[in-house]
């Protein structure tokens, strides 16, 4: 009789396939929203925060985002103080789609 032993890591991340299914979506966009879902709820969910994990920088974490926001994974809301400027902006970070039909792909 065989033995079968698995070595598991208590560091690990369980999430839906469904972004991975996506066949218009770059690998890109696809692991940043992996990596996103990976991570602590306290991270720093910031531009720069994001971009420090990864050899990318800011710009092609902002290019990933808006690619999510365009599936669906992701929805934006500008922040704003008490006077009215700028702030900030909110992430909502989903995983599977927020638009499920009409897809706004097409």
């Amino acid at each position: 009789m065989a033995i079968i032993r698995v070595e598991k890591t208590k560091d690990y991340t369980t999430m839906s396939n469904y972004h991975f299914r996506e066949k218009d979506m770059s690998l890109k966009a696809k692991g940043l929203l992996s990596l996103i879902l990976s991570l602590p709820e306290e991270w720093d969910y910031t531009l720069a925060g994001l971009a420090m994990l990864s050899k990318d920088g800011k710009d092609s974490v902002r290019t990933a985002l808006t690619e999510l926001e365009e599936f669906g994974y992701v929805e934006t809301a500008r922040i704003r103080d008490e006077k009215g400027r700028l702030k900030g902006t909110e992430y909502i970070v989903r995983d599977c789609l927020l638009y499920t039909s009409p897809s706004p792909r097409d």
